[in-house]
This record gives structure tokens, sequence and C-alpha cells, in this order.
């Protein structure tokens, strides 16, 4: 199975650079095919291979697929070899429940605290979203999408957050993607990003919040109909 992926290039910052390892460098690359489905439920995935795509040893890629597996996104059977899990559709609702519990406490503080620049850097990033929205690009806009809810936790001072919640949404970032092709429409995320950066700017922490639990909400309004059209890749 050939795939069109590459390793990104190394922080140029040595501090960076040394906590970025070769290992997580591979677990980037293939959680973003697992995400993007070009590594699809089911699909049956070799160490060796993507080895020899990345041109690596399998020390690395072995590494990654055991944090791949911690995630849930790969399942490795014995004897059988490490497939790609089927979306859970109990999972994503449950990543859902926490991403909100923690998210809306984030911007409730966000909006007590954050800077006139950390403001001003959120609407640019609304802006890439609505550049990104011109171009049908569903993939940069969902990198822009990552980037503004961690621009959030980083003006409430609550990075170690928006880490926590990136171990938890793995199955709720697939369904994400399908979603921005067939389900939610660019512009009404986009809406919802601007409600809750002018709660931010307004300093209203309740406004905020409303703003960040109605945007997450989003996906449950969607999954259904993601769940009937594309039946094949979900359990439960």
């Amino acid at each position: 199975m050939k795939l069109d992926f590459k390793l990104k290039p190394m922080p140029q910052n040595l501090e960076s650079h040394r906590r970025y390892t070769m290992a997580q460098r591979v677990f980037d690359v293939l959680k973003q095919a697992i995400i993007q489905l070009q590594l699809r439920p089911g699909n049956l995935i070799s160490e060796a291979e993507i080895a020899k795509q990345l041109g690596l040893s399998r020390q690395p890629v072995r590494e990654a697929f055991i944090k791949l597996a911690d995630v849930g996104l790969v399942e490795v059977r014995p004897q059988r070899g490490t497939f790609v899990m089927y979306i859970s559709r109990k999972e994503v609702e449950n990543a859902r429940f926490i991403r909100e519990a923690i998210e809306v406490a984030v911007v409730k503080k966000a909006a007590i605290g954050a800077s006139d620049e950390d403001i001003t850097g959120l609407w640019q990033l609304i802006e890439r979203q609505q550049f990104d929205d011109q171009n049908g690009d569903p993939v940069s806009f969902m990198q822009h999408d990552e980037e503004f809810h961690l621009a959030i936790a980083t003006a409430a001072g609550c990075q170690h957050a928006w880490r926590i919640i990136e171990n938890l949404k793995a199955q709720m970032d697939r369904v994400r993607f399908i979603a921005l092709d067939n389900a939610t429409p660019l512009k009404t995320l986009i809406e919802q990003h601007e409600m809750v950066v002018s709660a931010v700017a307004e300093r209203a922490p309740e406004l905020a919040g409303e703003a960040m639990r109605l945007h997450l909400a989003e996906i449950v309004i969607s999954l259904p109909k993601i769940v009937a059209d594309n039946s094949e890749i979900f359990v439960d």
C-alpha cells in the first residue's frame, strides 16, 4: 500500500528538536493518514512497509504503533498484525463530552486573561479559515481549526489542557474530517468561531463558554448522518 505522506521537518529550535523524537514524527504522520482516511478502518498496516516508505529503521515505527494503539487508532492482533481501528460512535461521544468540559472551562479563563495580542491572533486564524473555505480546502481548514483551539488554550495559560484533549480526541478527529466534506459547512464552523472570539474580546466568560458549548455540539448534530452515510467504518 503506497501512501502519500512524508515526515515533517525537524524543528529548528534545539530544545524542540530534542523533544520531537523520530517516533513522534512517525506517529504524527500516521495519525494524520488515519484521520484523513488514507489509512482506512480495517486496513492492515505493516511496520516493515511503513519503515521502508519513510526511509527509517523499524524501531521508531514500532514506537509510533504503540502510541497509536494507546490513543485508540490501531489495534495489534497477535499473530495477525496491526490494523486500523474502526470508529467507535460511543468513544466519539465520550471524547466530545470530556472535551466540552475542558474547553468550556478553558475559554472562560481566556475571556478573563487573554491579551489584546492573543485576541488579534485568534481573529487572524479565523481569516485563514475563511481563506480555506473560499479555496475549498478542508484539510488546511482542519489544521487552522486545531491552531485556533490551541491558541485559546494558550491565551488562557492552559496549554497542558490542550495536550490532554489531543490524546482524547483521535476518534473524534476522524469524524470531524468526514464532516468537513459532507455534513457541516465550513461557514457554519467559522461563524461559531467568530462567536467564541467575540465573547472573549468582550471579556464575557459565560458567553464565551456558551459559544464554545454550541460549537462543540456540532458533531452531535452531524454524527447520525455521518454514521448512516459511512456505516462500513463505524462500530457500535
